[in-house]
């Protein structure tokens, strides 16, 4: 009896740390989510901005998705793999369980590849215009498009 109640404990921490390892990759979700969760109205302007959409599109796919942060996915993996929301959506369903990785591999992203990097460094709903880098606090987009100008012109 003992030997069965160890080997249960051993294999749900065996299955709790391959979860997170397998997670690890989008941790990021789960901060995002929160914050559409602390301002869903915020959340919903900042998909629209960022991925140039309307209302009914964003309500579309959080209609059909449990979590904010996923609908984001669901945007940019389309974005990515020049899917239709629809697409990413039906996939999602299919392959849920087996996470993201999974889905944006089905989707025709390859593990390593740039896209797949820029996914796992998190999402960019704080970008301008949701094209090109992130600046750094303190500088202007202008700034940094004119560093490696010649100016002597």
């Amino acid at each position: 009896m003992k030997w069965s109640k160890m080997i249960i404990v051993i294999l749900a921490m065996l299955i709790a740390a391959t979860t997170t390892v397998l997670a690890g990759d989008f941790d990021w979700l789960r901060d995002l989510n929160v914050q559409a969760q602390a301002d869903s109205s915020g959340f919903r302007a900042r998909l629209a901005a960022r991925f140039q959409i309307g209302d009914a599109q964003i309500s579309a796919v959080l209609g059909n998705i449990p979590d904010p942060a996923d609908a984001y996915m669901v945007f940019r993996l389309g974005e990515l793999s020049h899917n239709p929301p629809e697409k990413v959506i039906a996939v999602y369903k299919a392959n849920k369980k087996k996470g993201w990785g999974v889905i944006a591999k089905e989707l025709g992203i390859k593990p390593g590849s740039a896209e797949f990097h820029a996914l796992k460094q998190g999402h960019d709903l704080d970008r301008d215009s949701g094209k090109g880098k992130k600046s750094k606090p303190g500088t202007s987009n202008a700034k940094n498009r004119d560093k490696g100008k010649d100016k002597s012109k």
